[in-house]
This record gives structure tokens, sequence and C-alpha cells, in this order.
């Protein structure tokens, strides 16, 4: 469950002291081990998307988390785990993704899952669509179970950049063409979601847009470039929604 659009830390816009140290991105933005100048899609790049009991990392948790990995413009893995959150999912929440108590009422806490998350992660490039929401949940998450990662897979270093579709949406999706959700921008750019707010499905979907992106010559083909754009039309946009809300 995740609003359509997000700016921030996280999708409510606070700051909560005992995470901020995790989400907050630092200069540079790329994985330290992986080449910089080469392109972006040769990469290996970890998908995330989360469904949750609301919109609030802070008191939410996550109901199903999924990681698909492409590289080379093709699927090379997914995974996926339903969560107990040790929480009622309300009926809202029930409404969007679908899942119940009774669902996540056998699957495991996010802490006995959270050593194999870390692993799928590993040496990949962190991506998620509007991924301000799908990171702050997982740093939540992990902060909560109290676990220790050594080392730190890309997506929970502090100064690691997720690369985010949205960002690159908003440039390329002219307001008139419709919305940049996930499921409107799938449709105009001929990607299947045929089950969207499950996760496997919109990381999937995220993974295809950011690769039917790189065909478009205003999104730069190095990892590097990659990043630096994202943040230079990031910041754009933010103060666009600032003069807006003023105006």
């Amino acid at each position: 469950m995740k609003p359509g659009e997000s700016c921030g830390c996280f999708p409510t816009g606070r700051h909560y002291p005992g995470i901020a140290h995790l989400v907050r991105v630092r200069s540079g933005g790329v994985v330290e081990e992986l080449d910089p100048d080469a392109p972006w899609a040769s990469h290996a790049i970890a998908f995330i998307d989360v469904e949750t009991t609301g919109t609030d990392p802070a008191s939410d948790r996550i109901v199903e988390l999924a990681v698909v990995i492409g590289q080379g413009a093709e699927v090379r893995e997914r995974a996926s785990w339903l969560v107990n959150p040790g929480v009622p999912i309300p009926e809202q929440a029930t409404k969007v993704h679908g899942y119940t108590d009774a669902d996540v009422a056998g699957r495991p806490a996010f802490a006995e899952i959270v050593i194999e998350v870390a692993d799928r992660l590993r040496g990949a490039i962190p991506a998620a669509y509007n991924a301000p929401f799908d990171r702050g949940f997982l740093v939540a998450e992990l902060e909560r179970a109290g676990i220790e990662l050594d080392p730190l897979p890309p997506a929970l270093r502090p100064e690691v950049e997720w690369l985010d579709p949205l960002v690159f949406a908003r440039e390329l999706h002219d307001q008139r063409q419709g919305g940049r959700s996930l499921g409107e921008v799938s449709r105009r750019l001929g990607i299947k979601l045929e089950q969207a707010h499950q996760a496997t499905a919109d990381a999937e979907a995220a993974l295809q847009v950011l690769y039917a992106f790189g065909k478009d010559p205003r999104v730069p083909t190095g990892y590097a470039a990659l990043v630096q754009e994202q943040r230079r039309l990031g910041r754009a946009q933010e103060q666009a929604r600032r003069l807006w809300r003023k105006g």
C-alpha cells in the first residue's frame, strides 16, 4: 500500500530520528563495488517492492516483500516473502493489496527473513518505483529487527542512491498523458501489470519501466550519470512542488 507520489524520507513527510541515518543519501550515490562508468543496464539491479499495513513506516509494517533482479534488460531472479506484521491488517490496506490477517498468520516475522532478504540484495543496484516509500519501510523494519548486517547490502547503505523510475516518469511523461502511477505508466509503455499491488508483479513491472526509459535519449546510459541525473530531476521536481504549494 503506497501513495502515488512521495517525496522526502517517508511518505508522511516526517523524519524519524532513530532511522534517519539509514535513509539519508550522501554524495556520490553509487554502489562502490560497481563500475560507475559502465552502462547501468549491464549491472544487476534489484527492484524492491513492499505491501504494508499502511503508509507510515514508524507505525505500520510490511506484509509482503519482493525482490526482482534484472541484468542486461532481462529478469534474472525473483524472490518474495509474505510477512507476519505482528499487528492487524486494516481493512483499508486489505482493499489495496488483498492480504488479510489469515493470509499472514503462519508466516515469519521480518526479523526471521532479514538475512535471506539481505543476501538477495548483495551486489545489486537497489531500485523501487517511488523509492522513498519502499526504502523507508525496509530500513525501519531492519532497525526494529535489531539485527546487524556486516557488510550491509547496497540497498541498506545510507550513501547509496536507489534508482527510481517515478522520477523519470514525471519528466518523460507529460501530465496530459495521464497519471504517473506504476499502473498508468506501465500501460502507456505497453508493459503488462496484471496483478497490481502484488509485490512481485509491481517490482517486475517497475524494472521493465526502467529498461523502457533507458531507450529514451534523454536518459543517461552510464550508471553514475543516471544517478546524477535522477538527483537533478528530483531536486527540480521538489522545488516545483514547493512553489505549487505556495501558489
